[in-house]
């Protein structure tokens, strides 16, 4: 795209925006105000990005975060000055957590017109604290051509740093000077001839940033080996490369001989041919007290962060086994301050392609957990076909076996996670999983799966009522979403996660302070929205809807439960699934 030359400021934004474009930049998040206009222009002019403009700043910000989570590449985010750029910050931190790249560019007044009452104008120098991975204040544009070139680095800086070593945030405040709109300098029109356009992008190009591999040495694997009470934890995942990473747990698990707990928030669920040791039941069987004493392991390879399970962490904290905790980031994983070493080992260059050491044969314990969890994934299935009301966690069981296969699913926060961790069976559906377990908040659902349905085609979000109204202004971005989104919304008036705590035994005050029932009719909202909304009666009818329907747009599938039916209901069933195997003789 040639440079605008109208004025300082279109000039200036108009390098700042070729330069990300000629990076790899492709999607640009724009919110409405008037400090940001040049960038705004810059952005909404060029033929190669996709701008779209967002009012709401939260919502945009997670609508940007779901993008970048389905591509897996940067996306700009852009606002004006003030308070708009602070309601970028739910966003920014989910995006530290879950290790996703963004671009935040916050408008500013210029140093002159700060701490002087000019206006809409706080303090935006590292606003956002430690969360992002870089972060700083541009110099105000001026007309000089070392100038332009500072900016053109410091954008291929900020390209980088949110992308390498771990991706993440880079926020750059940009100050800016009237006038913002594109009214004609001609100063600026006369320097023209001063900026040859191919010569100054001349070294700007696309690259592809990936974390440095270490191999784990041979000496260690042996070293595993000899243990025959070891097993493999792999927690929250969202690897651009699902079936590579896959094949790195599977290939681990065979030199190894050891079973491999699979968090369902991750791809391994869902492409289980490729590792016949998966164990997806693991947080019924370890409430069963002979059973977790029986399987308690003396080695663990914990391939990033825990499951949600608190009961295998509960687990974990009692039997006290020797961890290996093997991830690229430097983070600590260990919650549970255990006898832990990290190796900061990135998958799926986690095991050596041509390692000097033998398949190990299943010991005795790996058929013991592969025998009780086939017994309690028997169990499962008897018991979702005897439950015909609308338990919630019956939802999260069918979706396995409804859903298109390789579409994108996106899990809320509280109780959906939970019951896809508990009840979501193993297939070979290679669904792409999604989730916002950086910070485990609530906020920004809607807008994150929408994000993630802009990016990716198709996808489906599995949500509480509750984290849906807490983004409903996620729907203005409805016409501006390509993909299709099926929203399955669990509506059982209030917050059900809480139903597990200590506090529901005391109401007052539980439901109007903690419970926190809304008594929407999504209908009426829908309507508001101009979104498609269908009250699903039943299993049979859900399994209808979820046969079809995936053509552009939003859908909400309304499935209304009892809270507190459910949360005994949940309780008793989680109990019983493995306490009919005690007794049982260790397989042969």
């Amino acid at each position: 795209m040639p440079l605008d030359f109208r004025n300082l400021n279109t000039l200036w934004a108009s390098i700042f925006v070729e330069t990300l474009h000629r990076l790899g930049l492709t999607t640009a998040i724009l919110c409405p105000g008037s400090r940001s206009t040049p960038l705004t222009v810059a952005f909404a002019r060029h033929p190669n990005i996709d701008a779209i403009a967002l009012l709401d700043e939260r919502s945009a910000a997670f609508f940007a975060l779901g993008v970048a989570k389905q591509s897996r590449r940067p996306v700009a985010l852009v606002c004006t000055s003030g308070t708009a750029a602070a309601n970028f910050f739910p966003a920014i931190i989910e995006a530290r957590y879950s290790r996703i790249p963004l671009l935040v560019f916050t408008a500013d007044r210029p140093p002159e017109l700060r701490d002087c009452h000019a206006g809409q104008t706080i303090d935006q120098t590292k606003l956002y604290g430690h969360y992002p991975n870089w972060q700083g204040e541009l110099a105000a544009p001026e007309l000089d051509l070392g100038r332009l070139r500072y900016l053109r680095q410091t954008l291929v800086q900020a390209w980088a740093r949110s992308q390498f070593p771990l991706p993440g945030v880079v926020h750059l405040n940009v100050p800016l000077r009237d006038p913002l709109a594109p009214t004609p300098q001609p100063e600026t029109q006369a320097f023209e001839s001063q900026v040859q356009e191919e010569v100054f992008f001349a070294g700007i190009e696309a690259i592809d940033f990936v974390p440095s591999a270490s191999s784990i040495p041979q000496e260690l694997l042996r070293q595993w080996q000899r243990c025959d009470r070891g097993i493999i934890i792999a927690g929250l995942a969202q690897p651009p490369e699902p079936q590579d990473y896959c094949d790195a747990i599977a290939a681990l698990s065979q030199l190894t001989g050891f079973p491999v707990l699979a968090e369902a928030l991750s791809p391994l669920r869902h492409y289980a041919h490729l590792n016949p040791h998966l164990i997806t039941t693991y947080d019924p069987l370890l409430r069963n007290p002979q059973l977790s004493a029986e399987l308690a392991p003396e080695l663990v390879l914990q391939i990033g962060e825990l499951p949600t399970s608190k009961t295998l962490r509960a687990w974990l904290e009692t039997t006290q086994p020797h961890r290996y905790i093997l991830d690229s980031d430097p983070d600590n994983f260990d919650p549970l301050h255990g006898n832990a070493v990290h190796l900061h080992a990135a998958l799926p260059d986690l095991v050596p392609k041509s390692a000097d050491v033998a398949l190990k044969k299943g010991s005795i314990y790996l058929k013991q957990w592969l025998y009780y969890n086939t017994k309690v994934d028997e169990n499962i299935i008897n018991c979702f076909k005897n439950i015909d009301w609308n338990f919630e966690g019956k939802a999260a069981y069918l979706l396995a076996e409804l859903l298109p296969e390789k579409i994108a699913v996106f899990v809320a926060n509280s109780m959906p996670t939970r019951d896809v961790e508990f009840f979501w069976q193993q297939s070979d559906r290679q669904f792409q999983i999604f989730f916002n377990r950086g910070a485990n908040g609530i906020d920004g659902t809607l807008s994150t799966a929408m994000g993630i349905a802009h990016s990716g085609g198709r996808a489906v979000l599995l949500t509480g009522d509750l984290a849906l109204l807490h983004d409903t202004n996620g729907l203005l971005a409805r016409n501006k979403m390509r993909g299709h989104l099926t929203v399955i919304l669990i509506n059982n008036e209030g917050g059900g996660i809480f139903e597990n705590l200590a506090i529901a035994n005391f109401d007052p005050p539980f439901e109007e302070y903690f419970a926190t029932p809304q008594n929407i009719d999504f209908s009426q909202l829908c309507k508001t929205y101009g979104v498609e909304y269908h009250r699903v009666g039943d299993w049979l009818q859900l399994q209808e809807f979820l046969k079809s329907g995936y053509e552009r747009g939003i859908r909400i599938l309304e499935l209304r439960c009892d809270r507190k039916r459910d949360a005994r209901q949940r309780q008793e069933i989680l109990e019983s699934l493995a306490a009919n195997l005690k007794g049982e003789t260790e397989p042969a």
